[in-house]
């Protein structure tokens, strides 16, 4: 029996991509260099403005890091034509833009980590990944997320 394609994936985990968003200032969406592909930092669709832990709890500072995974695989597939032509996520960053009190954002960071998980499943999905507080983001957004990817640079 042949392995379910992501394409296929998505559909099951009723997960539909976002159009790809254009880079906030110049710069390209994403770069692929020896079989890597890095991906800029993204955040959630809609542009939310806030702090976790001010302006938002942890639960929705998931559910952006989810949403900012998703503009991050919208890249992916633009870019690669499909998303079967990952080999694995190598390595996510998150920037949380939090209050001084916050302490979790690795929780936040979940939500794009879970998401990776989902799609690419244990093996193409497991990640190194790192999570940063910061004081502030680009447009006040809660959450950014950057990626790096092993990916099939042949086809």
């Amino acid at each position: 029996m042949s392995e379910q394609s992501i394409e296929e994936r998505l559909k099951s985990l009723q997960i539909e991509l976002p159009t790809v968003s254009e880079p906030a200032a110049k710069y390209a969406n994403c770069m692929i260099v020896n079989g890597l592909l890095f991906v800029s930092g993204k955040g959630p669709a809609g542009n939310p403005k806030g702090k976790l832990g001010i302006d938002y709890t942890t639960e929705d500072g998931y559910r952006f890091a989810r949403l900012a995974g998703l503009e991050v695989l919208a890249v992916l597939k633009d870019t690669l034509g499909s998303l079967d032509r990952v080999k694995r996520a190598v390595k996510i960053q998150g920037f949380v833009n939090a209050g001084p009190d916050f302490e979790e954002h690795h929780k936040v960071l979940n939500g794009y980590s879970d998401l990776l998980f989902e799609v690419f499943g244990e093996s193409k999905g497991n990640h190194a990944r790192s999570v940063l507080g910061a004081v502030s983001l680009r447009n006040n957004l809660p959450v950014v997320v950057d990626s790096i990817f092993e990916v099939d640079a042949t086809a």
